[in-house]
């Protein structure tokens, strides 16, 4: 049974998706997959609530089923090698036959659905001295047909083949296919459903990546990333970098794994997104009730102050929120004393949801790159239990009263809770 906090949440997200496109990304293994009715019930739960839906499949699955069965070998199953006639037939098979199964599982969920020729390929040519023969390269997508369906309530299903102007077929990789749809018809999210649990790392789910991390993590982690995953995390950051909002890779056998991943602030994959200062933005008055919410646990076991709403709307200005999806998850306030070029980090708060995924540590580099913007020298602030990461993450001092500001001493001493004062100077040397 559906919590009412669960309630809120989604129908905090519908009205931001409402008339929006999302190209969902179908491995075609997840086809055959047991929770593909599942997947394709969640799909209808998206178009009921009118967000638009553009799919687009892979084969390389199937491609590799038919070769065994019949014994012949294939050139490559993912339309980034060469292609050769039998391995063109192979998937020009295997791309029909799965549409049809889309197609028809959309059917049995009242969705009507039809599938196209929108994408306009050229021969990817000679590289590297090798004639790649029937692989294709995606030079146009016809954007006013895929809107047309659209817009007549028909769900697109692209498969990964192209066509150019003289009728000849050419393989496609898929997730070339659908990173090129969602830069050409600017897509709100992406979404890429394989068999695995997003991108791991160590064998570890990382739950999210600003694209700069992404391209750290490929850079310097290539071979250690499911091999299945990296070409999901490569077109990933090409489509953030080309203006799409949010793109995400998630396991299609998770049963609500594509709502809980849409409607949650959790997911269940590994969402990449723009970087992390562009998810950190000043409060708002409207966000008020949202930070007394976020910090209430921590007031209560007194590892934060108190703070009424006159307490954060006096001071508004000086309150930042982090954003996941325009959601706030984590909150953080820079109060100045310009007299003494120094600035206070304080109300350090993420929620419980998302600790351990570094939201903190961004928290608290921007707040110190903003104080410096300011004019600060120094920076510091109190604590009574999380002194210990502030010195170990942050790299912050442990002083005395003596190091406050004279107009924050007072207060510091009224309070009664003998916090420990920690500073960091902002100087370079």
């Amino acid at each position: 049974m559906i919590k009412f906090t669960e309630l809120r949440e989604i129908l905090h997200y519908v009205p931001r998706f409402r008339e929006r496109v999302f190209v969902i990304a179908i491995d075609g293994q997840m086809v055959e997959d047991d929770n593909f009715p599942n997947l394709v019930l969640d799909i209808a739960v998206l178009r009921s609530l009118n967000i638009q839906v553009l799919i687009v499949h892979g084969a390389s699955h199937q491609i590799r089923q038919l070769a065994a069965e019949t014994g012949q070998p294939v050139s490559n199953d993912d339309g980034t090698g060469v292609t050769d006639a039998q391995t063109l037939k192979f998937a020009l098979t295997a791309a029909n036959r799965l549409t049809h199964e889309i197609i028809e599982g959309l059917s049995a969920n009242d969705l009507r659905a039809a599938s196209t020729n929108a994408i306009l390929a050229h021969p990817a040519g000679i590289l590297g001295g090798v004639d790649q023969q029937f692989t294709g390269h995606v030079e146009r997508v016809d954007t006013d047909l895929l809107q047309t369906l659209l817009d007549k309530d028909i769900i697109p299903v692209v498969p990964p083949l192209g066509f150019d102007g003289n009728g000849r077929t050419y393989r496609l990789n898929s997730d070339a296919v659908a990173l090129a749809i969602t830069a050409a018809i600017r897509t709100v999210k992406l979404l890429f459903i394989t068999p695995h649990d997003g991108i791991q790392k160590s064998g570890k789910l990382v739950p999210q990546l600003t694209v700069t991390e992404a391209e750290e993590l490929l850079r310097k982690n290539r071979d250690d990333l499911v091999p299945a995953t990296v070409s999901k995390l490569e077109h990933a950051i090409k489509a953030v970098h080309e203006g799409t909002e949010r793109v995400h890779i998630i396991n299609g056998r998770v049963e609500e794994g594509l709502l809980a991943e849409v409607f949650s602030k959790e997911g269940i994959g590994t969402l990449i997104h723009t970087n992390e200062y562009q998810a950190i933005r000043q409060a708002r008055k409207k966000d008020i009730r949202t930070i007394l919410n976020l910090i209430k646990n921590s007031v209560r076991s007194e590892e934060l102050v108190k703070r009424t709403r006159n307490d954060i709307e006096r001071q508004l200005d000086d309150y930042y929120v982090f954003e996941l999806d325009r959601n706030p998850v984590g909150c953080v306030a820079l109060h100045l004393f310009p007299n003494d070029k120094k600035g206070e980090l304080a109300c350090l708060y993420v929620s419980s949801d998302h600790e351990n995924e570094g939201i903190g540590r961004k928290l608290m580099n921007f707040v110190e790159k903003t104080a410096r913007e300011k004019g600060c020298r120094e920076l510091f602030l109190l604590s009574t239990q999380t002194f210990a990461y502030f010195q170990q993450k942050g790299g912050f001092i442990e002083g005395n009263v003596d190091d406050l500001p004279k107009e924050r001493r007072g207060k510091y001493e009224q309070s009664g809770r003998n916090s420990k004062v920690l500073y960091k100077s902002l100087v370079t040397a």
